[in-house]
């Protein structure tokens, strides 16, 4: 059974265009899947303390109390073989509430080690990740993008690489571009699926 995590990033929580267009494409591409919602826009998740800092550098700190929002994240996100991240683009990037899971979730000795050629090694494996996000711009590829390259360089980062970006512009335009962009969307995810899936089945065909 296909385990997802679907985590929105928005203001809006779970009301946000984007986690409502994920459920869609959950209940018509992976009905049988056990679902995982998490609304960390709405519900933000805690800062990185202090503490948190030293028990990075501190033997045994990292299995104390101060590492356990990290290990509890870490873990769901393990535990999950489809994650699914809405978010709205923010001054040309992720907004605070991801930026505060990434923190947390990307974490040395963890979800990543460093080699002796001082690279950063992802620990995690690999699963379908989608990100879809929302802007009120319609301006793609005219204006800066700073959260798609950071995205995928921080997902990489911990070892997931099988990432597909669907873009939802002028979500501030009215109705009608709304609708016109969730359609395109719908249209993009689908394809991104089933092309994951595919990409998959024949991998798995091989071994």
């Amino acid at each position: 059974m296909t385990r997802a995590l679907l985590l929105s990033f928005s203001p809006h929580g779970k009301a946000a265009q984007t986690f409502r267009l994920a459920r869609a494409l959950l209940r018509e591409q992976a009905p049988e899947a056990e679902v995982v919602e998490r609304d960390y826009g709405g519900q933000a998740l805690p800062a990185l303390t202090r503490e948190y800092a030293n028990a990075l550098t501190t033997p045994g700190g990292l299995s104390g109390p101060a590492t356990e929002r990290s290990e509890q994240l870490i873990v769901e996100l393990e535990a999950c073989d489809l994650l699914i991240i809405c978010t709205p683009v923010h001054n040309f990037t992720v907004p605070a509430a991801l930026k505060c899971w990434i923190d947390h979730v990307v974490r040395i000795h963890r979800s990543f080690t460093v080699n002796p050629q001082f690279e950063k090694v992802g620990l995690l494996k690999d699963r379908r990740t989608f990100v879809l996000v929302s802007s009120g711009s319609s301006r793609k590829n005219r204006e800066p993008d700073f959260l798609t390259p950071y995205l995928q360089a921080i997902l990489g980062t911990v070892g997931i690489h099988a990432v597909d970006f669907v873009y939802l512009g002028a979500m501030v335009r009215g109705a009608a571009a709304v609708q016109r962009s969730l359609e395109q969307a719908h249209t993009q995810l689908a394809e991104a699926f089933d092309r994951q899936a595919g990409a998959r089945a024949a991998i798995s065909a091989g071994a």
